[in-house]
């Protein structure tokens, strides 16, 4: 009757790993799809980022280089 008792606990603390195994490697493939997602998301919201600051700086230096040309004495 005692063996019956520690069989039954050793199953149950059996099957509770086996849970708590498996909710790990659950949360571990959640945690590597959200790092996916998070990067496909953030690449090309840096190249755009990137595209919109060289041009920003072509358009200052532009606007400098006619402020310059208009402030010059022509000869």
């Amino acid at each position: 009757m005692a063996n019956d008792a520690i069989n039954d606990f050793s199953v149950a603390l059996n099957n509770l790993l086996q849970t708590v195994g498996t909710l790990a490697q659950q949360l571990v493939e959640l945690v590597s799809a959200v790092i996916n997602t998070a990067g496909s998301i953030i690449e090309p919201l840096g190249k755009t980022a990137t595209g919109l600051v060289g041009g920003a700086t072509t358009t200052v230096t532009q606007v400098f280089q006619g402020a310059a040309a208009a402030v010059t004495p022509k000869k």
